[in-house]
């Protein structure tokens, strides 16, 4: 299955300013294939598993020059290290420091040579380096697959065009919207890892993928122990599960665990967001760019890294999420939500961690929310998920007359859409509002 990364990795590869390239996410999000997927683009293609292939430690921790490691590890696995030609690949590095202090080596004595690292627990182990190769080594920050991923992943090509051609003036013929519809609501039950998604198209079948998903969750569980230096493996898997309970509200420390301090809970809600498991929503005032410069610190919400395991965690009731009815009711959980927060990330600039917004305003006689806030032609513009069809759009309005915004957006199972300044994207045409041409389409239609 072809992941858009892959794009951003040939743009590595051809650069000739490239620096040594860090693949950062979670477990099973694809970046070990991606990496392979990359190496058919070199004459030779050498990887290099730090938790498999414990012997190679020694090479690294005798040593960092890179002659004497490329030399070494050239005759170990008998494949040629040669600069222009080959993709060195060091996977798990988290595995090996001294591992992770030679990159900023290669790119200093070996500029010429393709290096790519990946790990999943990462910040971890970069913790215990007194310094790092800073403006030396970049990352590259990967996900679960996109919805837009999952079409390809089904060949649906053609349909993935016709979508992208669409927008808020240009609706979809109802044929399409129903059919994108369909696979939407396949997509939210599966989730984004691509595994489970591969499982699922080759099979036809949901079962066989929620076995696979309940035996990633478990392995997910295990990871904690890996944790335990830094906080207790029970108190890691509470704050876990009360993330998935809370998602979509705002984060009440209080309701995580009753048996830590706030102290104790900040540091675990800290290191499963540094496992990539967990995603922080930032509260912001809103009134201006950049959102982040008016964050609230005292609220946030977090999200779970995928919706597939989310709703198998939960133990929502499929059979009904496949079934076109009352969603508003069906979506418990704020699945929604969910979704549309990691449909946003995931077509975030990958070159840079991505960061999401919300709004609130509390008062003891009403509260107000706008779930998203968003940076558009270099204005704040607020964005509404709604699970169904319907839905009143009071917040969103009431934020739009507070900043004096001039356009909104919502984002449900309709069809693209008009109401006034609020133009309505579907769920599954997010990746519209992660278009690096979405505002020179705003700036079109607008004229």
């Amino acid at each position: 299955m072809i992941r858009k990364i892959h794009e951003n990795l040939l743009f590595w590869k051809g650069n000739i300013n490239r620096k040594v390239l860090l693949l950062r996410g979670a477990r099973q999000v694809g970046k070990t294939w991606s990496a392979r997927h990359l190496g058919k683009e070199f004459d030779y293609f050498l990887e290099i598993n730090f938790e498999f292939d414990r012997e190679v430690h020694a090479f690294f921790e005798s040593s960092l020059d890179p002659d004497d490691l490329i030399l070494n590890l050239s005759a170990y696995y008998k494949i040629p290290i040669e600069e222009g030609k080959t993709l060195l690949f060091l996977d798990e590095i988290q595995a090996c420091v001294s591992a992770i202090s030679s990159l900023r080596f290669f790119y200093e004595r070996k500029p010429n040579l393709h290096v790519l690292a990946a790990g999943s627990l990462l910040e971890f182990a970069l913790e215990e380096l007194p310094s790092f190769g800073v403006g030396r080594i970049e990352s590259l920050w990967m996900y679960p697959m996109s919805f837009d991923e999952f079409l390809l992943a089904k060949g649906e090509e053609r349909l993935l065009e016709i979508k992208a051609a669409a927008s808020p003036s240009k609706p979809l013929h109802a044929a399409f919207h129903q059919k994108l519809l369909t696979y939407l609501r396949q997509f939210m039950i599966l989730g984004g890892l691509p595994e489970v998604v591969k499982t699922f198209i080759q099979t036809n079948n949901f079962e066989p993928a929620f076995r696979l998903l309940d035996q990633l969750i478990v392995g997910l569980d295990d990871d904690f122990t890996k944790y335990k230096k830094h906080v207790s493996v029970f108190l890691l898997r509470t704050i876990f599960e009360s993330v998935v309970h809370q998602t979509g509200n705002k984060f009440i420390l209080s309701h995580a665990a009753q048996e830590a301090n706030h102290l104790q809970i900040k540091e675990a809600l800290q290191l499963l967001e540094k496992a990539g498991l967990i995603y922080r929503v930032y509260h912001s005032a809103g009134n201006g760019i950049p959102l982040g410069g008016e964050v609230n610190l005292r609220k946030f919400k977090f999200m779970l890294f995928d919706h597939g395991m989310f709703q198998r965690i939960l133990g929502l009731k499929i059979s009904q999420l496949l079934i076109p009815t009352d969603y508003t009711s069906i979506f418990k959980g704020n699945l929604a939500e969910l979704f549309a927060a990691l449909e946003l990330i995931k077509y975030e600039d990958p070159f840079r961690r991505a960061q999401l917004f919300y709004w609130q305003k509390e008062k003891k006689s009403s509260n107000a929310e706008v779930d998203f806030l968003l940076q558009f032609n270099h204005e704040v513009t607020p964005l509404e998920v709604k699970a169904g069809t319907q839905g009143k759009m009071q917040s969103l309005r009431l934020f739009m007359e507070e900043k004096r915004s001039n356009l909104g957006f919502r984002t449900s199972m309709e069809n693209f859409g008009e109401y006034d300044s609020i133009q309505i994207v579907p769920l599954y045409g997010l990746s519209y509002l992660g278009d690096s041409r979405v505002s020179r389409k705003l700036k079109e239609e607008k004229v």
